[in-house]
């Protein structure tokens, strides 16, 4: 099972969504999770990709203006993706993944 932690800018970003966007992100991490256990080959619909200019950091599309930027860390299981979120919110968030 994939394990995460979220930045304080995720968290303050988080905070300022909705119930709705909530429910949106959390079904598309549902996603990524699915694809995670199953190697890591992300379906094209998420729409991962390296943040330009940023190295080790990726975004992923969660709504149609919605973008989350992550990194991967080192998991406490052995084997495990661990996910470091970092930002959360419109494409705005890009200019400071």
């Amino acid at each position: 099972m994939p394990t995460h932690d979220e930045e304080p800018d995720f968290l303050r970003d988080w905070a300022s969504l909705s119930n709705e966007q909530h429910e949106r992100f959390l079904k598309t991490v549902k996603k990524l999770v699915h694809d995670a256990r199953a190697g890591g080959l992300y379906r094209k619909s998420l729409r991962i990709k390296h943040v330009q200019g940023h190295a080790g950091i990726y975004e992923m599309t969660w709504a149609d203006d919605g973008r989350a930027t992550f990194e991967f860390g080192t998991s406490p299981h052995a084997g495990d993706v661990h996910v470091i979120w970092r930002r959360i919110g419109s494409h705005d968030i890009l200019k400071a993944p």
